[in-house]
C-alpha cells in the first residue's frame, strides 16, 4: 500500500493551488452568521515594532487579536498580524478602508518564509549592481511581498538621487516589480538595531512605533549639556529619549522660581543659582554658602511685595468682593440745584452755600420791602402747628434767614409794617 504525499514547490506563487490538508491549517472564515450593524475595523501590524494600519474587518466578525490575515497594500499583498479589533470610532479615519482578503493559512506562512529567505541574497545582488552604476546611495534592506511579485529596496542618501538606471538593472536581474524607497537616518537605525549610548538596546528598535519631533529646547528644559556627543544618538540625530520626561520637567518648573531671581528662604534672602525640577528643590546662594530649599519654603520677594502694596490699597472689585481689603467710602451726594421762579417779579433764591449774609444785607438795605411768598415754593414742607387762641398775627417767615444766619443787631429799627400793626 503506497503512502500518498503532497509536495509544494518553494518558488510557486499561484493562488489557484489548493492548500494541503494539514491539522494546523486555520479554516477560511466565510463570514458565517450575521454581520455586525457597525463597521468593524482591524489594526494590522506587519513588523514586530511597526506602525498599525487599519482595514475593514466587517466580513470577519470572529477575528481576534493575534490572528494572521492577508491584505493588499501599496507594497503588494502582505501577511500581517491583527493588533486590535473593534467598531469604528473617531480615532480611525472615516474614509473608505481596504478590506481584509482572508485569514492566513499554513501554506501562506510557508510562502512568506520562502521569500524572506531570499531577501538577503537580493540585497547583496542589489548592492553589487549599485556599485556598477555608481549611484551614491546606501542600500539598507530588501523586502519581498507575500507572493514575491514586488521587491522593495530601502536606501538612505543625503539628497534625492535619480535611480532610474539602477531600477532598470534590478528589474532585469530579479524579474519582479522594483520599488526604491528612501528612508531617514532614524529608520536606518531602527532597521539595523544595536545598542544605544545608555548601554541598552535602542529604543527605536525595541518599542517605538513612531518617531516624535524633538528639538534642542527639550534638552535645555531638562538641564542637559548641549554637547553634541551627549544629546545625539547613533543615528546622528537628537536622542529620542529627550522627549520622555520633557512634560514632567515643564510641569515641575512651573512651581519653581527662575534662575537669578531673588527669593526669601528660612535661611535668609538669596539668589537662585540652579534648579532640580524633579526633586522640587532650588539651589539658593546666600552669599556665604549655597543651600537646597524645597519649593514650599521659597518666598518670591517681588510677588510678596506686590501683594503687600495691593493689600494696602482699597478694593475696587465691587460690593460682592470678599478679598478683605478696605473698601473706599461712598462719595457724598452733590446738592441739587434749585430752580429759579418762573413768576415775573419774584426774586431768585440764593444758590450758593454762603449767600445768607448777602441776603441779610440786601434786606437791610431795602428796609421794609418784603417780597411776597413765591408761588412755587421750594422749601421743605413741615407739619402745621396747632392753633392757639392767644396767638398773635406774625409776619410771614417763609423767606427768613436760616438758623446759621447771624441775628440782627438791636440798634436796627424794625420795618414800618410791624410798627403799624402794634399801634392798631
Amino acid at each position: 500500500m503506497s503512502e500518498e504525499t503532497t509536495t509544494f514547490p518553494a518558488e510557486s506563487t499561484s493562488p489557484d493551488v489548493a492548500p494541503p490538508a494539514q491539522p494546523f491549517v486555520a479554516p477560511l472564515d466565510s463570514g458565517g452568521g450575521q454581520k455586525p450593524a457597525t463597521r468593524q475595523v482591524a489594526g494590522v501590524r506587519f513588523y514586530a515594532v511597526g506602525k498599525i494600519y487599519h482595514f475593514d474587518a466587517t466580513d470577519y466578525p470572529n477575528l481576534g487579536v493575534g490572528d494572521l490575515v492577508i491584505v493588499t497594500t501599496t507594497r503588494g499583498r502582505q501577511v500581517g498580524q491583527v493588533a486590535s479589533v473593534g467598531p469604528q470610532n473617531g480615532s480611525v479615519a472615516q474614509g473608505p478602508l481596504k478590506p481584509i482578503e482572508r485569514r492566513a493559512t499554513g501554506r501562506d506562512l510557508a510562502i512568506r518564509k520562502h521569500w524572506e529567505n531570499k531577501e538577503l541574497e537580493a540585497l547583496i545582488t542589489a548592492r553589487e549592481l549599485n556599485n556598477e552604476v555608481g549611484l551614491p546611495i546606501k542600500l539598507i534592506r530588501a523586502e519581498y511581498s507575500f507572493d514575491g511579485k514586488q521587491l522593495t529596496l530601502l536606501y538612505s542618501a543625503e539628497e534625492r538621487k535619480d535611480t532610474k538606471a539602477l531600477r532598470r538593472r534590478l528589474a532585469r536581474a530579479f524579474r519582479a516589480k522594483i520599488e526604491l524607497r528612501q528612508i531617514g537616518p532614524r529608520d536606518v537605525a531602527k532597521i539595523l538595531g544595536g545598542y544605544g549610548a545608555c548601554g541598552g538596546p535602542r529604543c527605536c528598535s525595541t518599542f517605538l512605533t513612531e518617531f516624535s519631533p524633538i528639538s534642542i529646547r527639550m534638552a535645555k528644559a531638562q538641564g542637559i549639556s548641549l554637547n553634541p556627543t551627549e544629546i545625539t544618538g547613533m543615528c546622528g540625530r537628537l536622542r529620542c529619549c529627550l522627549v520622555y520626561e520633557f512634560e514632567q520637567y515643564l510641569e515641575a518648573r512651573k512651581h519653581l522660581p527662575k534662575q537669578g531671581k531673588r527669593v526669601g528662604t528660612p535661611h535668609g534672602e538669596g539668589r537662585v543659582v540652579s534648579l532640580l525640577p524633579l526633586k522640587e528643590v532650588a539651589l539658593i546662594d546666600l552669599g556665604e554658602r549655597t543651600v537646597e530649599v524645597h519649593r514650599e519654603d521659597i518666598v518670591p520677594l517681588e510677588e510678596w511685595r506686590a501683594l503687600q502694596e495691593k493689600a494696602a490699597q482699597p478694593c475696587d472689585h465691587g460690593e460682592t468682593c470678599t478679598c478683605g481689603a478696605k473698601k473706599p467710602a461712598p462719595p457724598e451726594p452733590e446738592p441739587k440745584p434749585r430752580r429759579e421762579p418762573t413768576q415775573p417779579g419774584l426774586r431768585a433764591e440764593p444758590q450758593a452755600e454762603g449767600s445768607a449774609q448777602a441776603l441779610h444785607r440786601d434786606r437791610t438795605a431795602r428796609r421794609g420791602e418784603r417780597p411776597s411768598p413765591p408761588v412755587h415754593a421750594e422749601t421743605p414742607r413741615t407739619q402745621p402747628r396747632p392753633h392757639r387762641s392767644d396767638d398773635k398775627p406774625r409776619p410771614d417767615k417763609s423767606d427768613d434767614k436760616p438758623r446759621s444766619e447771624p441775628s440782627r443787631p438791636k440798634s436796627e429799627h424794625k420795618p414800618r409794617s410791624s410798627r403799624r400793626r402794634r399801634r392798631r
